[in-house]
């Protein structure tokens, strides 16, 4: 019986774009001083070129990102398939051993995309794609000997991979 209410379900769910074919999260994060996140624009010593006012001051103090999951199809075998969405903005303005601030000054954003197919018992395969990490604002330009150029942490890269999901969240 409780097969046949799992294929009812199924078969009254519009087969392009259902109700429930977005998921995701947001996340906020601050990094306490001595732990600012290193979006690798500058050489960890660019307090050697300048001190305080150094312009290579790219090192956070906080992070906004997210997750995005579409699940286009809501019937068939079509429904396994999803394409997603993950962003990463880091803001501040520290120099690590020099500069400690609170600023919100944008530093830029990483990203990634992808698609994937949901293939069984908490199995997915995903294929990603990963971009350069892109400055914003006053950090769009060189920031002087300390700079490292624009490869960010993880430069350019694609996989694939295979995720596995386990166990149950409890709320």
């Amino acid at each position: 019986m409780w097969a046949q209410g799992s294929s009812s379900h199924e078969t009254s769910e519009r087969l392009f774009l259902p109700k429930d074919m977005f998921w995701g999260y947001t996340q906020f994060d601050l990094a306490p001083p001595h732990n600012e996140p290193d979006p690798n624009l500058c050489r960890a010593d660019a307090g050697n070129f300048g001190g305080v006012n150094a312009p290579c001051n790219a090192f956070g103090r906080y992070m906004l990102s997210g997750y995005v999951e579409v699940r286009p199809f809501g019937r068939t075998e079509l429904r396994r398939f999803f394409l997603f969405a993950e962003p990463r903005f880091v803001f501040g303005k520290n120099i690590p051993q020099t500069l400690y601030t609170w600023s919100f000054d944008a530093i830029g954003w990483e990203r990634s995309w992808g698609f994937g197919i949901y293939m069984g018992k908490g199995f997915e395969m995903r294929v990603t794609q990963h971009f350069l990490f892109d400055r914003l604002g006053a950090r769009d330009r060189n920031l002087g000997t300390a700079d490292l150029g624009v490869n960010g942490p993880w430069g350019r890269y694609n996989v694939i991979g295979v995720r596995k999901y386990f166990g149950q969240r409890r709320y």
